[in-house]
């Protein structure tokens, strides 16, 4: 699998769109907020930092999957939350104000915490490329660049012109629809066989992560006593993964560089819909019988 150059081009400029719409969400008072009631978001980075790697490793284990998916699958875990987990926790009455804190400050440390993962599943798979093809401090400052300057630039904008940050709310999020709609299809054209081929291999693994993801991300703060709006917060964000991101730092030849560590992403990308709607059911008719 190669990667077509019209999508080498945009998805740095993609994710630079996506980070910087946001930052146009948040405020300093957001991380303020989720500070002084600490327990959901204590939840969903324990769940998100911790226990996801582990969980996906022992799937691509059990799944046998070879080594350059299950370090994409890996990728895939220690990525962020995406920003479709706000709307779809809309849909299932979750708190979205949450949501939106609880993706910048994933993202934030997804900084630190990505690369780690990364370079151990490397390691761990590929032990042969991993002194050249990990993420090491060069490949760290593309990440800053590419994911908390676009942040930090929104926010500034926030704060500068509210009015303005709203209006470009909805433009933003058409171009990243259409950007990841035409990377997509570029991609499907230029080797749609290899990736048809690699489907039924990692379909699986990426199916039950995404279903277990969202289920531990609700269940566990539900143990913790966190209420039902936030839990279900907590769930979207730590099911549902940025794929672009992933699929980013798998294709840029400054990362990564690998299109075949991009494989799971693309196909979580495609099975996150689904399987997210029917969370939102199962949880608006867990809500009709029994108030959470």
């Amino acid at each position: 699998m190669t990667l077509p150059p019209l999508a080498g081009l945009l998805l740095p400029l993609v994710i630079a769109v996506l980070m910087f719409g946001l930052g146009t969400t948040l405020t300093r008072g957001d991380f303020g907020a989720a500070l002084r009631r600490p327990r959901a978001l204590i939840c969903g980075l324990a769940c998100q930092l911790l226990v996801l790697p582990v969980l996906c490793l022992a799937l691509v284990v059990a799944l046998r999957l070879p080594p350059e998916l299950a370090v994409g699958m890996l990728l895939l875990a220690a990525s962020p939350g995406g920003t479709t987990a706000s709307l779809f926790s809309h849909l299932a009455r979750g708190d979205v104000a949450l949501n939106i804190t609880m993706t910048a400050v994933n993202t934030v440390l997804s900084v630190v915490t990505l690369p780690v993962v990364v370079n151990l599943a490397l390691a761990y798979f590929l032990p042969a490329e991993a002194g050249s093809a990990g993420l090491g401090p060069a490949e760290i400052v593309r990440l800053v660049l590419v994911i908390l300057a676009p942040v930090a630039v929104g926010m500034v904008v926030r704060a500068r012109d509210a009015a303005l940050a709203r209006r470009l709310e909805p433009l933003i999020r058409g171009l990243s629809v259409a950007f990841l709609a035409l990377i997509a299809v570029a991609t499907v054209l230029h080797e749609g066989a290899q990736l048809f081929a690699q489907l039924g291999r990692v379909g699986a693994a990426a199916i039950l992560f995404c279903l277990s993801s969202l289920a531990l991300g609700y269940a566990v703060p539900r143990l913790c006593g966190v209420e039902g709006p936030r839990a279900v917060a907590v769930g979207m964000d730590v099911g549902i993964h940025n794929s672009a991101l992933a699929v980013t730092i798998a294709l840029d030849p400054g990362m990564l560089g690998d299109p075949e560590i991009a494989i799971p992403a693309v196909v979580y990308a495609v099975i996150t819909v689904p399987c997210a709607a029917l969370a939102v059911l199962l949880l608006t008719r867990r809500r009709q019988r029994v108030p959470v």
